[in-house]
């Protein structure tokens, strides 16, 4: 199974021949200039809430790749209105299973809106599970006791967690956020993007290093294997 950084907290994840794609943010990010959204494969595309840095090219990478998109109602709705008819509307806690991928939307502790006010439902996460393996996208949330159901259901392979501070839950809390999952293999996200979410990697990484887990700060365009 292959994983791609797009920056900021956009992933693709290729399993069981399938990608997924996460909250797209691209154009908007400079530092992801180099990365062309017509090259995007989705067959799938997730969105965790609303907000500009997670939805903004969802509209053009599913109108390009006939993506499915899964979200919460209302911004299911939104795209429906722009056009889009491949949706599936979740909310959480709820799961349904399609072409052997499991999808399950899970809490996220964070606020959701769209750029011009309007209402982007419930924020929340998601757990994949597949053929090939299980992993959790936390969206953007702080550090909840939730997490620990998602541990004791699920096996991971890995989890994919903000650790930019101030937005979101940093680096301190994600660490016992991989404890409460019960997954010591992570791969950060929704850092860096903004000088209010900045970090040092690599003291981050030796925070989790010292924790006993190993967190990934993969470089925008990188695909790695898990």
């Amino acid at each position: 199974m292959k994983v791609t950084y797009y920056g900021h907290s956009c992933m693709g994840v290729n399993t069981a021949g399938k990608n997924l794609l996460f909250d797209p943010f691209i154009t908007g990010n400079p530092l992801a200039s180099a990365i062309r959204i017509k090259d995007i494969k989705a067959d799938y595309i997730l969105l965790s809430h609303a907000h500009e840095d997670h939805v903004l090219d969802a509209l053009a990478i599913a109108l390009n790749t006939g993506a499915m998109i899964i979200s919460c109602y209302e911004i299911c709705m939104h795209f429906a209105a722009k056009g889009i008819k491949n949706f599936r509307p979740m909310n959480t806690g709820g799961s349904f299973t399609h072409s052997g991928i499991t999808f399950k939307s899970v809490n996220a502790i964070h606020t959701s809106s769209f750029a011009d006010g309007a209402n982007g439902g419930n924020p929340g996460g998601f757990v994949v599970s597949s053929p090939d393996c299980s992993f959790y996208f936390a969206g953007d949330t702080a550090l909840t006791y939730d997490m620990k159901l998602i541990g004791e259901a699920y096996a991971l392979n890995f989890a994919m967690l903000p650790c930019g501070d101030n937005f979101t839950m940093g680096v301190d809390d994600a660490i016992k956020a991989a404890g409460f999952v019960n997954c010591n293999r992570i791969i950060g996200m929704h850092y860096n993007t903004f000088d209010l979410i900045k970090i040092d990697t690599a003291a981050a990484q030796q925070k989790f290093e010292n924790a006993g887990k190993k967190i990934d700060f993969l470089k925008i365009g990188e695909t790695k294997e898990y």
